[in-house]
């Protein structure tokens, strides 16, 4: 089964950005893959919150959401638009994942349950929680490229998202992204492959890459990567649409040879030792 990853360059402007996703499900399409993975905030990438509430919508009425639709029911291509920033019913935000069947229905959403306020260093200082709201739970949902479980970016610090995706039924793991440079450089690869190895599971991570109009950077390496914590995609730090190919049977293979999940215990209370 092949699948496309687009890695973006993504601005301040939706239309602007609408209109590479558009291309790329075509291209996708065109390249033989059954579906196309977009990175976290494919509608928008604007550190300015004033300058960008002003494109924050319901997603009903979202552009990017409804021409993303829109192309992958004229090309009948499966999507999982990595994420959007959204509004919801009660004023704030959300990043929001989407997945897009081949006739233009959404189904499935996941809001990004770990938000990312840190200081990484160098006057580097994110608050995320400051303007989106985090979600409330998770979701593995029916793909032709296998039983999908969307997560978010900083979710990826997370194990245990990742093995209760995986025991609900995932052998695919979505974890669209802007990583930070030095966080990317110091630990994407490293996550990215142990999410894989430790859940017998594909891991599908598109990114954000290179200098963005609101003066961030983000790291790229759009990755795939398959149950035994091999790179099968590296895309660099140059944007464009990336292939894999990926074999279904690879997830119970692995799974035969240490299975993890069959293994796993809940964890008693530590005791804290004086």
């Amino acid at each position: 089964m092949r699948v496309a990853l687009l890695q973006m360059n993504g601005g301040i402007d939706p239309a602007a950005n609408a209109r590479t996703i558009v291309e790329a499900v075509a291209e996708a399409k065109a390249g033989g893959a059954a579906m196309l993975f977009t990175p976290e905030m494919s509608n928008l990438i604007d550190r300015d919150r004033e300058r960008a509430a002003a494109s924050i919508v319901a997603e009903a009425d979202d552009p990017v959401l409804v021409l993303v639709r829109t192309a992958a029911r004229a090309e009948g291509l499966w999507v999982h638009l990595g994420s959007l920033a959204v509004r919801r019913a009660d004023g704030r935000f959300a990043n929001r994942s989407f997945v897009i069947d081949a006739g233009g229905e959404v189904r499935a959403r996941y809001d990004k349950l770990h938000l990312f306020d840190v200081d990484v260093g160098g006057g580097d200082r994110w608050r995320e929680s400051a303007v989106y709201a985090p979600g409330e739970g998770a979701v593995v949902v029916g793909t032709p490229v296998g039983p999908l479980g969307p997560t978010i970016c900083y979710d990826l610090r997370f194990a245990e998202l990742y093995h209760a995706l995986a025991v609900a039924g995932a052998h695919v793991l979505a974890v669209p992204a802007a990583f930070t440079r030095p966080t990317g450089a110091a630990h994407w690869h490293l996550l990215l492959r142990a999410r894989a190895a430790e859940t017998g599971c594909f891991v599908i991570a598109a990114a954000q890459t290179g200098e963005h109009e609101d003066g961030r950077a983000t790291y790229g390496h759009s990755l795939v990567v398959d149950p035994w914590g091999e790179v099968l995609l590296d895309m660099g730090e140059a944007p464009g649409l990336g292939f894999a190919e990926i074999e279904a049977e690879r997830v119970a293979e692995v799974r035969a040879r240490i299975p993890v999940l069959d293994h796993a215990r809940a964890i008693p209370p530590v005791e804290v030792a004086q």
